[in-house]
């Protein structure tokens, strides 16, 4: 995805979450909370001095990214959605729910091989790339963490905001927008619908029937 927006010249930044890729690790799983990731992201953003943002969301990446208008409405002018959802206390489907509960009783995810079930197409070099970060199960505290923090009932932190972006989202927002939706992603399937909705002047989709919930891989 990223060649794409660099073939329009545009300047493309990729947060690596504080627990994956190159970012630090915490080893203590309690350093992980849904405040924790979304003011890394909010503190990320004014570091850079990031202005006319199109945000590009994905999973996790938009549960939090989708609140960012709350505090920061004045940088972001375009959206680009994918396989995601508003955290608004609403479990998304039985088959994520099964996911968490793997997650819970798997400490030590094979994460590579993980990424691997869902695409295919990578290589044995790709898939070792995926792993690397996570050399044992010390540095995964933040892979474990994040299923457990999607705010899936109405007490649970996130959930607040997340409900007033949905509302900026669909009353406020005056920006271009873009929805992608892989019509084989068994996790989100039953949330797309009311996604669609909280848009303001959302176009309609692109299914992909073929995409799965790594849309952008």
């Amino acid at each position: 995805m990223i060649p794409v927006f660099l073939e329009i010249d545009a300047r493309v930044v990729a947060l690596d979450w504080l627990g994956f890729g190159r970012s630090d690790k915490p080893v203590d799983d309690a350093a992980y909370t849904w405040d924790f990731h979304r003011d890394s992201l909010l503190r990320f953003i004014e570091a850079l001095d990031l202005t006319d943002i199109t945000l590009v969301v994905q999973d996790w990446s938009g549960l939090l990214g989708l609140t960012v208008p709350i505090d920061m409405a004045d940088r972001v002018s375009g959206l680009l959605i994918m396989n995601t959802a508003f955290g608004v206390g609403q479990t998304p489907s039985q088959s994520w729910t099964d996911w968490k509960d793997y997650v819970a009783r798997t400490p030590d995810l094979a994460v590579g091989k993980l990424i691997a079930r869902s695409c295919t197409h990578l290589s044995e070099a790709e898939v070792a790339a995926y792993d690397a970060p996570f050399p044992d199960v010390s540095y995964k505290a933040g892979v474990r963490t994040f299923p457990a923090l999607v705010p899936i009932s109405p007490d649970m932190d996130g959930v607040s905001v997340s409900k007033t972006a949905r509302s900026w989202w669909s009353e406020e927002f005056d920006g271009r927008s873009f929805m992608a939706i892989g019509a084989n992603d068994p996790v989100l399937a039953s949330v797309r619908p009311n996604l669609h909705k909280s848009i303001k002047g959302y176009p309609e989709p692109l299914i992909l029937s073929k995409g799965g919930h790594f849309l952008q891989k």
